[in-house]
């Protein structure tokens, strides 16, 4: 008796999966806002030497239950009026200023979304929140696994799909390839990550956006190969112009 009492107040103190990512979200976010703040400074003073525009970017993404929320990032492109135009950004995109060529490809350009990390918005780890024009072109079912879990930073779509940008602007029509080819790819993915959630995947899933941004040539050892070669080869631009 007194041993299963001992055991039923030790697990007491465990915390459920979802608070114990929370907190690990808060705990990160709000120390790598506070390490960061040198690095912020530099990024936001050379963004207005490049050309004098603000310093952020906000666009509307939907969440977690379907609620919408203002994404935060360090703005790359040139401020335009977007009516009509797609949300899309395809690689070699003139509104992408240089400053703003070199925040994308290291991804420091993503960094002011901890504030969206710490608000509780998003998470560390996990799915890619998308803009409501696009999250509305998932099916129903689709929507409610996506829309299950906090959008994240990162995620496996983000590191096989790394070139999403370059298969976009070799498509005969971005729109539709993205739609067609990548949204599909992205809900597997988000799928796949739900099915494994926990501590150690989304360890592994940081570890692997660490190297590929400080190796991104090299073959990541923290993504299994049998994971990029699935959706690697259904993701080709040729594909989707040859059925064209």
């Amino acid at each position: 008796m007194t041993l299963q009492a001992k055991t039923t107040s030790h697990k007491s103190f465990a915390l459920p999966p979802n608070a114990a990512k929370r907190l690990v979200d808060i705990v990160a976010s709000a120390v790598g806002l506070l390490l960061l703040v040198p690095v912020f400074a530099v990024i936001a003073i050379a963004i207005r030497l490049d050309d004098g525009g603000t310093v952020f970017y906000r666009q509307t993404r939907v969440g977690r239950g379907g609620r919408s929320f203002e994404i935060n990032k360090f703005r790359s492109m040139t401020p335009s009026n977007r009516s009509g135009r797609s949300n899309l950004t395809v690689a070699g995109d003139q509104r992408i200023t240089r400053l703003g060529a070199f925040l994308r490809r290291s991804k420091l350009d993503e960094l002011p979304q901890l504030f969206n990390v710490l608000r509780g918005e998003m998470s560390l780890v996990g799915p890619r929140p998308e803009t409501p024009d696009l999250i509305a072109h998932y099916t129903p079912a689709q929507r409610t696994a996506i829309l299950s879990v906090r959008p994240g930073m990162t995620d496996w779509a983000s590191l096989i799909l790394k070139d999403e940008s370059v298969l976009l602007a070799a498509a005969a029509d971005p729109v539709r390839f993205y739609r067609e080819r990548l949204m599909p790819l992205k809900y597997e993915l988000c799928v796949h990550y739900v099915e494994e959630i926990g501590p150690m995947t989304d360890i592994r899933i940081i570890l692997a956006t660490i190297w590929a941004i400080l190796l991104p040539k090299a073959r990541n050892p923290w993504i299994e190969r049998g994971l990029v070669g699935r959706f690697d080869v259904r993701c080709s631009p040729e594909r989707e112009n040859a059925i064209r």
